[in-house]
């Protein structure tokens, strides 16, 4: 087996990060930066979805394993104290995983013929830059609702859990395939009306914004750590990617427990 170490720069991430690279070489790992089938992530959360976005290119070729250094994350299974055990766990591989959903996000430009595709692990958002955004929804290539306020964040069951839940919307276990879409700061009056709740399609379903387009109008778009410059967006369409990350199942799993020790407060 072909592995790598993905690690953040923090001096503790740095030591646990050369430990486990020491036990893999002893073990009889081979190190590979290029092609390895388990990319071992070393960090927190958003160090595996950087290593997602480094690796991206080749997703349907490797599985993750997220070793955390610091309080319990949703995609790191394992403790920086429990190298021993996961080089174990490692050695017994059988080659097994779960695999969770990703978004795939297609954006068209309205000065330029351009048109860029995205993944993302986590999550898109759309925002206006400096004032109120006006968009129109479609969901599977019908008008839903022209939408109005600060933006809209289209994500994954797996980021469900991050900056959809601060902004209102509902936790999704990751093994369902569905798209959700959280308003962000809408503007509901006798005027302006949107559902102001959160919307979750089906696997199938695709999820189209179209912003209003004003004079200088340019829009922030973000994909997971991505941040791309304010441009004219003419639409960008969501859906379910026909790729999906793979995680080593030595121990991915107890996503509710996860969930109660992250935001409830229960014992880990």
């Amino acid at each position: 087996m072909k592995v790598t170490i993905f690690a953040n720069s923090s001096p503790k991430t740095k030591k646990v990060a050369a430990e486990l690279h020491q036990k893999l070489v002893r073990a009889g790992f081979e190190i590979d930066d290029q092609q390895p089938d388990v990319v071992l992530s070393v960090g927190g959360d958003g160090t595996l979805l950087a290593a997602f976005h480094h690796y991206s290119h080749m997703v349907d070729q490797v599985r993750f394993v997220g070793v955390h250094t610091g309080h319990l994350g949703f995609y790191t299974d394992w403790r920086d104290y429990e190298i021993d055990q996961l080089v174990e766990g490692l050695k017994q591989d059988n080659g097994q995983s779960v695999t969770y959903p990703l978004l795939s996000v297609k954006i068209t430009y309205a000065d330029t013929d351009e048109t860029n595709h995205y993944l993302a692990l986590n999550e898109s958002t759309l925002k206006k830059l400096g004032s109120t955004m006006v968009a129109d929804v479609y969901i599977q290539d019908e008008l839903f609702e022209r939408f109005r306020g600060d933006g809209l964040c289209i994500s994954t069951p797996t980021g469900s859990t991050a900056y959809n839940k601060s902004v209102g919307g509902a936790v999704i276990h990751p093994r369902l395939d569905a798209l959700q879409m959280a308003e962000i700061a809408s503007i509901n009056n006798r005027v302006f009306r949107t559902l102001g709740s959160p919307v979750i399609v089906a696997p199938y379903e695709t999820i189209t914004i179209k912003p209003q387009q004003q004079s200088q109008s340019h829009f922030i778009f973000t994909a997971d750590q991505t941040d791309t410059q304010p441009r004219p967006i003419e639409k960008i369409c969501y859906s379910i990617a026909n790729r999906r990350i793979a995680f080593a199942q030595h121990r991915h799993n107890r996503f509710w427990k996860r969930v109660g020790t992250s935001f409830i407060g229960l014992d880990e």
